[in-house]
């Protein structure tokens, strides 16, 4: 028969209440939930530990005023109550003696094992490394510990229940310091915890982050809730006896449970649906424990003939589970006064996943299907973490993408197999196919959602079928960062561009150095390697190419790098010392160097075009033309400046902009675009004046052409359109020239 729940693991909310004893004393907190699951002589393990972390830290009083002895032992009753095994309770201990003393992870090593060494490191924040900022250290420190969770994801859990105390305990620290560390916990601890399906501390964490960032929302919320308690009262007690008799009558033996939404969770539905509170009708739920997967369904169909469903509010996470494993049916209906409510449906085994997610691992010792189903998709999780840390060029890089990749809301689509990829909510058609593999992501060329073709930008929904469609010769395109959403598609891509760029960048470096050994009247192949590995040695470098491509960034001088190149060779030091301010030979610009050469947006150079070279540090070679506007103020650093000049047969095409003056008349546009079209040129962009009654239209192009000889060409064919009054090559954007005040601008 049915019966009602009320509480499960409500201590993992608020601070262990009992006094604190010592440790190995039968009435303390610790040993109480020890004594719950683990043997005798596992416990006196961890008596062990306790002995060692209390001399450790004897003396030492936290910011509470309370000894530090009681931060470790409230974390390991934290942990407990998960039912954590005993490496994990002895971590929690000894989690912050390498930190705080002068003890060793190697003393910890020797005294209880290797395993719990490694799960202290994991957690032992990286203090004694000097950092240029506070946010790259903490992003270091989040770099190290996710890594060693993707070896033992029982670090992540350490952490996790020492945040949630730290929190508890949080009204000792400053008020700045206060909502620093919230914002952090809310940003990073909580997401990582509902990632991992650690509900009770996830909201746990979520409610504290809320209180301390916001307090007087959180205070007007909460007074919200009691106020709304009592006035529901009634109605939640008599829809909690009309389920209860409906599952009788449909003899489905069930625990019910009315249920209240965390705080954080009400005033998250509030701002994003700018809703009031007296408006917000479920905070109050209900959840049906039932015993087994098919009874789940039965007691969906007993409560759908009890109230009406509301069709769009209808769940099958059984079906499609969560990332981190939750499963439930959850359905709102309508209740009595017109009333909705929510409804969670679960097995027992579900039921306790919900509650202890990865941490059900050691909790259930069973190996069902289901659980197995769980370590696989963190496992998976924890993988992705490594591909994204491995692409990333740096910690703050790390932590930007581990940010994005917390996203807890999902949407669920399909792959041409019918297996089903669960992705961040707005995540795009790219970023579905990083998540399939990086070589697919990085030669994707086209996409078929639903078995039409759409833009690689598109948003993916729940249920699309996506194909993604490849190509031998294609590669990242920059543009994708604009929009992807997952860390590891902008992992991947920014990892792609950044080798790209180098490549490219030591190819013109390489180039450059040889214009200028060449000034200095040696050959390229008169450089042994032998010279090379003196220079490397003296830049401390890793590479010659590492040398070569900081010369196509512009971060070192190829006249220099020649120089110092002649100087460790004896038989050109005295000849060539009189060289240093030797002119160069000119670099031949092919147009096709990719990201190690660019044109200046501001003149927009194209074959033909006087030019010069501008080395600008971490952008590599810009080429602008000789009568550009900017060219005036760089002039005054003349050893920046490098002799350009056009390949004669560039095969790539270049963009200029065009300024029309045209009778304001239907239809001519259409002629002009034509026009651009017969003459063999495309249309990058286009803007148009609003209409202000004037008989005349200024429209402002960006057209790409081959050379000056083909943008002569396509001028001459556009004057001879009927209505075209004047035609000028112009400078700068085209969306600044023809935007004005007025004007409004068109991609095309």
């Amino acid at each position: 028969m049915p019966k009602t729940a009320t509480n499960h693991k409500a201590e993992l909310s608020k601070p262990t209440s009992e006094p604190l004893l010592p440790a190995d004393s039968e009435d303390s907190a610790l040993t109480v939930r020890l004594n719950r699951y683990l043997k005798p002589q596992d416990v006196a393990q961890v008596w062990d530990a306790y002995r060692y972390a209390f001399q450790a830290h004897d003396g030492v009083v936290r910011k509470t005023g309370e000894p530090y002895i009681t931060h470790p032992v409230s974390v390991a009753c934290i942990l407990a109550d998960l039912h954590m095994d005993v490496p994990t309770i002895l971590a929690a201990l000894l989690h912050d003696v390498v930190e705080d003393t002068l003890i060793t992870t190697v003393d910890i090593k020797e005294k209880f094992g290797q395993q719990v060494a490694e799960l202290v490191d994991g957690v032992t924040k990286l203090d004694k490394i000097e950092f240029q900022s506070a946010s790259q250290a903490q992003a270091e420190n989040f770099r190290k510990m996710l890594l060693a969770m993707s070896q033992d994801v029982r670090v992540i859990l350490v952490k996790l229940a020492d945040r949630l105390h730290n929190m508890q305990t949080l009204d000792a620290m400053r008020p700045d310091k206060q909502k620093l560390i919230a914002k952090e916990t809310l940003d990073i601890y909580a997401p990582i915890a509902n990632r991992l399906g650690l509900n009770a501390i996830y909201q746990a964490l979520e409610d504290l982050s809320f209180q301390y960032l916001y307090p007087m929302r959180f205070n007007a919320i909460s007074k919200a809730i009691m106020a709304a308690r009592g006035n529901r009262k009634e109605v939640v007690s008599k829809i909690l006896d009309s389920i209860k008799q409906q599952l009788s009558t449909f003899n489905i033996e069930a625990e019910i449970s009315g249920r209240e939404k965390h705080l954080y969770s009400v005033y998250r539905k509030m701002t994003s649906k700018a809703t009031p509170f007296s408006q917000v009708y479920d905070i109050y739920g209900f959840r049906v424990v039932v015993k087994d997967l098919p009874t789940c369904y039965l007691a969906l169909g007993a409560l759908h003939a009890l109230y009406k469903p509301i069709p769009s509010k209808f769940k099958d996470y059984i079906a499609i589970p969560k990332a981190n494993g939750y499963q439930s049916l959850h359905t709102t209906l309508f209740g009595p006064f017109g009333t909705p409510i929510e409804v969670q449906i679960r097995s027992t085994e579900m039921h306790n996943i919900a509650d202890a997610g990865v941490a059900a691992h050691w909790l259930y010792k069973a190996s069902d299907a289901q659980l197995t189903a769980l370590q696989q998709q963190t496992h998976q999780w924890l993988q992705r973490l490594l591909d994204i840390q491995s692409e990333s060029a740096d910690s703050l890089d790390f932590l930007e993408h581990l940010k994005i990749d917390l996203f807890p809301d999902e949407v669920y689509v399909f792959t041409p197999k019918g297996t089903i990829l669960a992705l961040p909510k707005r995540a795009t058609a790219v970023d579905f196919a990083y998540a399939v593999h990086s070589d697919i992501g990085n030669s994707c060329v086209a996409v078929r959602i639903n078995h039409e073709l759409a833009p690689l930008r598109s948003e993916l929904h729940n249920g699309d079928h996506v194909e993604i469609i490849t190509g031998s010769l294609a590669k990242p395109n920059p543009a994708w960062l604009n929009y992807v959403i997952t860390g590891r598609a902008r992992a991947h891509i920014r990892h792609f561009l950044k080798s790209q760029q180098s490549t490219e960048s030591a190819n013109l470096g390489e180039r450059m150095l040889n214009q200028a050994l060449r000034a200095l009247q040696v050959e390229p192949h008169q450089i042994s390697e032998t010279h090379w590995q003196r220079l490397i040695r003296d830049y401390d470098v890793k590479s010659k190419s590492e040398i070569l491509t900081d010369i196509g960034l512009g971060k070192r001088q190829s006249v220099m790098v020649a120089h110092q190149l002649l100087a460790l060779t004896d038989d050109h030091l005295e000849k060539h010392n009189n060289l240093l301010g030797m002119s160069l030979d000119t670099i031949t610009i092919r147009g096709t160097e990719g990201m190690a050469v660019q044109f200046a947006p501001c003149c927009k150079p194209i074959p033909g075009d006087p030019i010069l070279g501008f080395i600008n540090k971490d952008k590599g070679l810009v080429i602008h033309t000789h009568d550009c506007p900017s060219v005036r103020k760089f002039k005054l650093d003349p050893d920046k400046w490098l002799d350009v000049e056009w390949e004669p047969e560039s095969t790539r095409l270049f963009k200029t902009n065009l300024n029309l003056t045209v009778a304001n008349q239907p239809g001519m546009l259409a002629k002009i675009a034509s026009g651009i079209a017969d003459a063999g040129s495309n249309i990058d962009n286009v803007s148009v004046e609003e209409a202000d009654g004037s008989a005349y239209a200024n429209l402002y192009f960006t057209v790409q052409v081959k050379n000056r000889i083909h943008l002569a060409e396509l001028m001459r064919g556009l004057r001879k359109i009927p209505d075209v009054v004047r035609i000028n090559r112009t400078k700068g954007n085209v969306a600044t020239n023809g935007k004005g005040a007025n004007g409004k601008a068109a991609s095309q």
